[in-house]
């Protein structure tokens, strides 16, 4: 069979596909990913408080995130979260990798293959690494992670602030339950 897409085309292919994947790398205007940010110090366990509505993480509950170094480079994330519809836990297992430099926090993340995704970590207490808030590539995309299950009143507070004045329209969130060990 004769290959019926000409070279010119084929080109043309490659630059559709290659900017409609890249756009979810992205960030959404007005905001920047953290600088100064330490790897070494984000690794571990992070618990979601709230996300925006994905059909990836629908009926989920005790969603948390687990960060690890990949040998060869790269950050190897397990996500985690309680099922009550099936009664198990379901487990994600993907890969991470900066976008630029290691000391901004931005990382496109993969699940799917080659397919990634915008990991952008857009706030995050820099002095003891305790919460984050992590954007997509535009305001669909939103998730608040904190060390613990919970965070202070008036930290959530502030960070659902800052979301808002972002564009994010917060009365969206689904508050993630944590009741499951």
């Amino acid at each position: 069979m004769k290959n019926i897409i000409k070279p010119a085309g084929k080109a043309l292919l490659t630059l559709i596909l290659g900017t409609s994947l890249g756009g979810c790398l992205g960030i959404p205007e007005n905001m920047e990913p953290v600088q100064g940010f330490e790897l070494d110090r984000y690794l571990g366990t992070w618990y979601e408080i709230a996300r925006m509505d994905h059909s990836f993480e629908r009926g989920l509950s005790n969603v948390s995130a687990q960060y690890s170094q990949r040998e060869g480079g790269g950050v190897t994330v397990v996500n985690r979260g309680y099922d009550e519809s099936k009664g198990s836990w379901n487990d994600a297992v993907g890969k991470a990798f900066f976008i630029g430099d290691s000391s901004v926090g931005q990382l496109k993340v993969s699940f799917f293959g080659p397919f990634y995704g915008a990991y952008n970590i857009v706030a995050l207490d820099q002095e003891t690494y305790q919460w984050s808030l992590v954007v997509g590539p535009d305001t669909d995309y939103l998730w608040i992670l904190a060390r613990s299950t919970s965070l202070e009143k008036t930290m959530l507070d502030q960070i659902l602030s800052m979301a808002r004045s972002y564009g994010f329209n917060t009365d969206e969130l689904i508050f993630v339950e944590h009741d499951q060990g």
